[in-house]
């Protein structure tokens, strides 16, 4: 009987197009005493109705998302991250898909966040979080999902981080790639802002050897000019890898240790 009263409030729920609640309001919604509550919940994630994303948050899995265990994280991301109080934006990859870039989709849902949050499983979906004591300051943007809205990061912070956080967006090569899926949609004010919030000269010379890479001189030419001011020493393209006989790209100061291919 209590599983049937939650999953008719659940329902309620659904129609009015809400697809995410804490276990505060099941109990206060559905009348029924915190022990009840835990107990039809849990009956009902065997069903696949519903799934728990942390103690006090639940996702309502419609019909259509049973196979998939979950709706897509676009649907609940935005509440997952005010229940657990963090600033957030969806990053990297992910936003670079929103954005437009059709090269090597993410097999993951990965935001950043102000603090350590350990990686989700929703369903099919792994949703990873990354860290930045930038991630409050970043330039993001809104966006609208089937219920209601999310951050997501401006194609000027998106590549930015890309280039930190390369090995996590499949390597250079791909990140050169999606900055010049992305470089008519960069603004060169915009771009060299996100790279004065982080001021991380290393990954910035980075960043403008693959713009130059990519033909993008009226994005990398501002770069360029900030970061001579920040007298920059030379430095590996990748590191980890051998330097023996490489030549270095004065330009950004570079060792370039590894040829870069975006694709076509």
């Amino acid at each position: 009987m209590a599983m049937q009263t939650l999953e008719n409030w659940i329902n309620r729920l659904q129609a009015s197009g809400t697809y995410t609640f804490l276990r505060a309001d099941a109990i206060s919604g559905s009348g029924l005493s915190p022990d009840g509550v835990k107990k039809a919940l849990q009956r009902l994630a065997r069903r696949g109705r519903v799934i728990k994303l942390k103690d006090y948050f639940y996702v309502v899995v419609p019909l259509e998302y049973a196979t998939a265990g979950a709706p897509p994280a676009s649907w609940f991301i935005r509440d997952l991250m005010v229940a657990m109080g963090r600033s957030y934006y969806v990053g990297l990859l992910s936003a670079a898909a929103l954005h437009g870039s059709s090269h090597h989709q993410p097999q993951e849902f990965q935001v950043f966040t102000d603090r350590p949050i350990r990686p989700l499983q929703a369903g099919r979906t792994r949703i990873r979080f990354f860290t930045s004591k930038y991630a409050a300051g970043a330039a993001v943007m809104g966006m609208k999902t089937p219920t209601g809205s999310m951050q997501v990061s401006t194609p000027e912070t998106t590549v930015v981080d890309l280039v930190r956080f390369s090995k996590s967006a499949g390597g250079l090569d791909n990140v050169a790639t999606i900055i010049a899926e992305l470089s008519s949609a960069l603004d060169p004010k915009r771009l060299l802002a996100a790279v004065r919030l982080v001021h991380d000269v290393p990954n910035v010379q980075r960043l403008g050897y693959l713009l130059d890479q990519v033909r993008q001189r009226r994005l990398s030419d501002p770069i360029q000019a900030w970061l001579e001011r920040q007298s920059p020493g030379p430095l590996p393209l990748r590191s980890g890898r051998p330097l023996n006989g490489v030549g270095e790209n004065r330009r950004w100061h570079l060792l370039v240790n590894q040829s870069v291919e975006a694709e076509a």
